[in-house]
């Protein structure tokens, strides 16, 4: 069936690609924590009419007229954002994370205020204070860091660096940390030194609305997000938050930052929200941590050295450069493509602590998200385990990598991608 007729006709080219990609993206096991597989729904809602339309300003307060249909769509994903989360205020204008965490420091510091936030090697997000980032460019940041036995986040160690700097924003939240946040905790440490706290939720935004991880709503006046990751809706951004912080955020957003929202990625904002506050949602989010401490559980067996010794959300960070019986030791990229040869796909990644560069690291992440998606659950996570096992052992393999790629598309094609296969 010709689902892009026009696109066909007129750049035949590009429709070609985008055929591949849903080929690649149903054949392959994607392992990859922070994609995954937006609804039919969503990418309908995202390609339509609405990319044709400014709407500079908020739902009420517009700039341009024939906003009739469009403030609507807003309102509704607003309303729907707040029931979700359970939050006062919501904005779902920022084009992505990164500038909803950005609106977040215009709307709060100064330049040259201090801010704090985990340091990316060790789990944390550009955007949290690091060096290179504007975040850490304009703002004046401390990191902290993860104990270097548990690789875990250690709470006196955070209060401490916290009492000793006194930051004004204190932000939780990263990218490769495979652990339960506290923002209980963090909230204390944030009110002791009379800092704001900001929860980044991006990662874990959908096992947040499907109760499979405890909300920062309540301890944290600020909430940052994507909308696709767990959340499974169109590349995005939210802010949550009190309502004593709304006024500021908004303008922080329009027009601190930006001009007219992306009204279909509103919309298709709106369609997933929807989606996750229907009680199957509850079940996938709670599948996803099932099928990622299953894993972990499985890797380690295969004796895979694991961050932290596992995981309590979505993701695990593997160490390796950590060889075991006939697998040898390897650093993450080169491990990274291998096991992409062997279709499963995933992404190099630092450790804490790693002594190796940020661009040939000594590990790789995986996470559950898009294969539970599909439907995979625990058996099948134990196949996926011995299958990268297999992979990195025989690396030099052509042969057998091919043959566990032909064997993870066997299992891929019995588990329907969402979106793509109708």
């Amino acid at each position: 069936m010709n689902r892009r007729p026009a696109l066909e006709a007129t750049d035949p080219a590009i429709a070609e690609l985008i055929r591949r990609e849903e080929i690649r993206q149903e054949s392959c096991i994607r392992l990859i924590p922070s994609e995954n597989y937006a609804s039919r729904a969503v990418m309908e809602a995202t390609g339509t009419v609405l990319t044709n339309k400014y709407s500079e300003g908020y739902p009420g307060k517009r700039y341009y007229e024939g906003q009739e249909n469009i403030d609507p769509i807003e309102t509704l994903a607003l309303e729907r954002a707040k029931k979700l989360f359970g939050v006062e205020h919501a904005n779902v204008q920022p084009y992505s994370g990164s500038p909803a965490n950005a609106a977040v420091y215009l709307a709060l510091l100064k330049p040259g205020d201090t801010v704090m936030g985990l340091s990316l090697p060790f789990g944390g997000h550009l955007t949290h204070g690091w060096k290179v980032n504007f975040s850490g460019i304009t703002y004046r940041s401390v990191q902290y860091e993860v104990d270097p036995v548990t690789h875990r986040i250690d709470l006196d160690r955070v209060r401490e660096l916290a009492r000793a700097e006194r930051p004004k924003l204190i932000f939780t939240g990263g990218t490769a940390y495979p652990r339960i946040w506290d923002f209980e905790g963090f909230a204390a440490i944030a009110k002791e030194v009379d800092a704001v706290l900001v929860a980044d939720m991006a990662h874990i935004a959908g096992l947040v609305a499907g109760g499979a991880h405890p909300s920062p709503v309540s301890r944290a006046p600020i909430v940052t997000t994507t909308t696709h990751k767990t959340l499974r809706g169109p590349r995005g951004g939210m802010i949550l938050s009190t309502a004593a912080y709304a006024t500021a955020l908004d303008r922080a957003v329009f027009p601190g930052l930006q001009g007219g929202p992306h009204n279909h990625t509103t919309a298709g904002i709106a369609v997933a929200l929807e989606e996750a506050s229907r009680p199957e949602f509850r079940e996938y989010a709670r599948q996803i941590v099932s099928n990622a401490k299953a894993l972990a559980e499985e890797l380690l067996a295969h004796g895979f050295r694991l961050i932290s010794g596992g995981t309590d959300n979505h993701l695990i960070l593997i160490d390796t450069t950590v060889g075991h019986g006939k697998r040898p030791s390897v650093n993450g990229k080169p491990a990274a493509r291998t096991l992409a040869a062997a279709g499963l796909e995933c992404n190099y990644n630092t450790i804490p602590f790693d002594k190796r560069k940020p661009f040939d690291p000594s590990g790789v992440r995986i996470g559950t998200p898009s294969v539970t998606s599909r439907g995979m659950k625990e058996t099948e996570m134990r196949r996926v385990a011995e299958w990268m096992d297999r992979a990195l052992t025989q690396a030099g393999d052509a042969a057998a990598l091919e043959k566990i790629r032909a064997e993870a598309a066997e299992l891929a094609e019995a588990f329907p991608c969402p979106g793509i296969r109708i």
